[in-house]
């Protein structure tokens, strides 16, 4: 299929929807329990809510379990120094804010699954190129801009290959542009399987 596909483009917004609603269903109690490890280990909510920038540009609120501790966006500024990823992201792979029980999540890609509520909602997909946050999003070049021309997802190409050895962001958004090159229902469905390898392998993260 091609992109540009509408045939593909409805089995894939159909499958996000069957496919979010019965994991959202499935998963309710679990969600309960990791709700309540997070309130009894470390001060704070239990949902992490932040604008990220989706499909043409256009901002929407994604959240994710808290992983990190509450005052974790203004310890950043401190670790820019840090920073192993170039470009306009951040990446540490020993991050200090992340709490005990986000470090498990985050392993598992655990902290990944409240982002079925926007894939239900239609706001991102299962598969798709990573939505970049508000503040990232502001110092985008036109080159890297290029990865919102289709709608965002939770898992992507990245994410499957080799995303603990690229730093380059240049080189993360040319995985992004191959998926979007790429992409079929057929692609999607293989990507999804190799995510789920690697989340029970806990090189989600």
């Amino acid at each position: 299929m091609k992109k540009n596909n509408t045939l593909y483009l409805i089995c894939k917004r159909v499958f996000d929807m069957i496919f979010s609603f019965l994991l959202l269903v499935v998963l309710f109690l679990p969600f309960v329990f990791i709700g309540i490890m997070i309130k009894l280990t470390s001060k704070g909510p239990i949902l992490y809510s932040w604008k990220v920038v989706g499909k043409d540009g256009d901002y929407f609120n994604s959240f994710k379990f808290r992983t990190m501790v509450i005052n974790a966006d203004k310890m950043k500024e401190q670790l820019k120094d840090k920073n192993e990823m170039s470009g306009p992201f951040f990446k540490i792979e020993d991050d200090p804010r992340v709490t005990r029980v986000g470090k498990f999540l985050r392993k598992y890609s655990i902290d990944e699954l409240p982002q079925f509520i926007s894939v239900f909602l239609g706001s991102m997909s299962i598969v798709g190129p990573r939505p970049p946050l508000q503040t990232e999003y502001v110092n985008f070049t036109d080159f890297q801009k290029q990865k919102l021309s289709v709608k965002p997802g939770i898992t992507c190409l990245w994410q499957v290959q080799g995303r603990n050895n690229i730093n380059d962001a240049n080189e993360w958004i040319k995985k992004d542009l191959e998926y979007i090159s790429k992409r079929s229902f057929i692609f999607d469905i293989k990507i999804i399987v190799k995510t789920i390898f690697a989340v029970f392998r806990g090189t989600g993260k």
